[in-house]
């Protein structure tokens, strides 16, 4: 991960400085608000509503959710996302 920071554009500030924007855009939700709006921004391009009407849910977190209430619901949904995206690794790459 260290060396993504590295590849950063010259005309960039110090790392430093990028980290700590992204850190307080994190925290205060900054990110999650530009991602909604570029979210709805690209389905209202493709012509559909601004928002999903739709969505799925897999028998793995609804398990999870109902042993630890809504909070565990995130943790359930993150959990899955990385072992599918583990598990779509193939082992020669993995470890490259």
């Amino acid at each position: 991960m260290h060396s993504q920071w590295k590849q950063l554009p010259r005309d960039f500030p110090p790392k430093s400085t990028v980290h700590d924007y992204f850190v307080e855009w994190h925290c205060d939700g900054t990110l999650t608000r530009i991602h909604h709006a570029l979210y709805a921004e690209a389905r209202t391009l493709a012509a559909k509503e601004p928002t999903a009407t739709t969505a799925i849910v897999d028998s793995q977190s609804v398990k999870s959710a109902e042993k630890g209430g809504p909070t565990s619901m995130l943790a359930a949904t993150m959990r899955v996302r990385k072992s599918k995206a583990r598990s779509a690794t193939s082992p020669s790459t993995r470890w490259a």
